[in-house]
């Protein structure tokens, strides 16, 4: 049987695209595992995908580690992949990465004989003249002048990081050593799993775009959510994920929907957000729920941003800078379906002024046509082209 090995390490955002392009495989009867940060594996486990822990719990890397921890759990992670891929890749026939913390995969899959593949859920994250590297955790972003120069400092941090330890590995393996290591691990010719109305791919670069993998939530809504949804008018969302949102930020927004007269739906999320006189939930089902609300106010992750303009419901994105958030707040500004703040400065004046931005009629009507010319089929997509292009008949 044919089977493939996916990893990352990341947020919920992170694994779930993984999952869906694994049930699409799984689909065409490949047979799948997934390396994944430990606190997913019974997520895993409960679809029936073997689950290979790596790493530390990705929810204590993210929750206020300093610059200095930071650089070493990275240091860490790469040992640990060094050591856990290699019995992981053992019988499979690919390996699909996503996110540049897989320093390691393409030096696993190149000693194994197997073919790598490596995808990224943003444009942004590719080296291009049309943008600046997103800001990356940990490290301050760079200075220069024009986009090419500060690429190159990217490149750099990365090299002072990893390319010692790396190429140390990889004489071990009887691999040649690594230049730059961040192209290294983007290969010639990386994925792109994003929508390509909301996130195109940049003129100028090779890349295979997907289109967003999702998978088809049948999760109902608990019974509570159910009946405050019914009990009156679609209310406002508010939600960050795995971030942690500025101070104030989550205040400031049940006020100014309260103010226009709207109810208010807190997602906890990681945060572990509870204000008081709010309906709070956890982790539910995004695609029946989004639907249903006036308005979304979240952290700009590539998840919930696709989520919310596949719905059709205007947006409020308040991005924490770092990795691809600030990216999708600008990509739903430009598309004029929600309003986008930097989440650092924001104030309750501008969060005021982004609320009338999202909810004015307009910005309802440019979201709902939107969301009838994104696509939906990303997941089946890549799994289709992984079979006929990558894995070997």
């Amino acid at each position: 049987m044919t089977r493939v090995l996916l990893s990352t390490y990341g947020t919920l955002g992170d694994v779930e695209p993984l999952v869906a392009l694994a049930g699409q495989l799984r689909g065409f009867g490949v047979d799948v595992r997934m390396c994944v940060p430990p606190e997913f594996a019974d997520r895993l486990a409960g679809l029936g995908i073997e689950a290979v822990p790596v790493g530390p719990p990705v929810r204590a890397v993210t929750r206020g580690a300093t610059a200095a921890e930071l650089t070493r759990y990275r240091a860490e992670l790469l040992e640990t992949q060094f050591d856990v891929f290699p019995p992981a890749a053992e019988g499979c026939d690919a390996l699909v990465v996503a996110g540049l913390a897989q320093v390691a995969a393409r030096s696993v899959a190149e000693a194994a004989g197997i073919p790598y593949v490596y995808v990224t859920y943003a444009a942004v994250n590719l080296p291009s003249p049309h943008h600046a590297p997103p800001p990356r955790p940990g490290w301050p972003e760079g200075e220069g002048s024009g986009h090419a120069a500060l690429w190159a400092v990217d490149a750099e941090r990365v090299n002072a990081q990893f390319r010692e330890p790396l190429n140390r590995h990889r004489a071990a393996l009887g691999l040649a050593p690594v230049e730059n290591v961040r192209d290294h691990v983007y290969s010639g010719r990386p994925w792109l799993a994003a929508d390509p109305v909301l996130g195109p791919a940049v003129p100028g670069l090779d890349v295979v775009q997907t289109g967003a993998w999702t998978r088809v939530d049948e999760r109902p809504l608990p019974p509570s959510l159910v009946d405050f949804l019914a009990a009156g008018e679609p209310p406002v969302y508010v939600g960050f994920g795995s971030i942690g949102p500025a101070p104030d930020i989550a205040r400031w927004s049940v006020e100014a929907s309260r103010a226009r007269g709207y109810r208010v739906l807190v997602s906890r999320g990681w945060a572990d957000l509870d204000l008081a006189d709010c309906f709070t939930i956890g982790d539910v089902n995004h695609q029946r729920l989004f639907a249903r609300l006036a308005a979304v106010v979240h952290h700009g992750g590539a998840g919930t941003t696709q989520a919310a303009a596949r719905a059709g419901v205007p947006q409020v994105v308040v991005p924490v800078r770092v990795a691809d958030n600030p990216y999708w707040a600008g990509q739903v500004a430009a598309h004029g379906v929600g309003a986008a703040l930097n989440g650092p400065t924001a104030t309750a004046e501008s969060l005021s002024a982004a609320f009338d931005t999202a909810l004015a009629p307009a910005t309802r009507a440019r979201a709902a046509a939107l969301s009838a010319r994104m696509r939906t089929d990303g997941a089946a997509v890549a799994a289709r082209r992984l079979l006929d292009e990558v894995l070997p008949s």
